[in-house]
């Protein structure tokens, strides 16, 4: 009986809400990841070209001046701007820029990121990101059929 209830145990945890890295394709790209209370999105639209980067939040993020990524892992580093901007009532912080090779690497190279503003940092994990931040990278526009 108990290994029953353990198996059950089990495969209740697994049925749970999944936590991965998705890459969509289209105008614009986009790859997707949610974890927990944190939902990361970036978007790249090859005709302007033009890449951001939003991070929503169960609570609105501090107004601060200046917004921070940190990247953890094998090819570690850390980024930042006072370029970012706030949506849906302050619970998402978004940046945009024409270039993003430092953020794909972090996200692409490394175990975990962390996104700080103000006080407030959130961490969410990268595993599985490499694959889908590979595609995402290629993202262009399609040939005319």
């Amino acid at each position: 009986m108990r290994r029953k209830a353990i198996t059950l145990v089990l495969l209740l945890g697994l049925a749970g809400p999944a936590s991965a890295w998705e890459f969509t394709p289209g105008l614009p790209c986009l790859l997707t990841h949610e974890s927990g209370d944190v939902v990361v999105e970036l978007t790249f639209d090859p005709t302007l070209p033009r890449y951001t980067i939003s991070v929503t939040t169960s609570d609105p993020w501090p107004r601060a001046p200046r917004f921070g990524m940190q990247f953890l892992g094998p090819r570690g580093l850390s980024i930042g701007t006072t370029r970012h901007q706030f949506s849906d009532g302050g619970r998402t912080l978004s940046v945009a820029d024409s270039g993003f090779g430092n953020v794909l690497n972090g996200l692409q190279f490394n175990e975990r990121a962390v996104a700080t503003n103000g006080e407030r940092s959130v961490s969410f994990s990268l595993e599985g990101a490499a694959p889908e931040v590979a595609a995402f990278r290629e993202c262009s526009i399609a040939p005319a059929a």
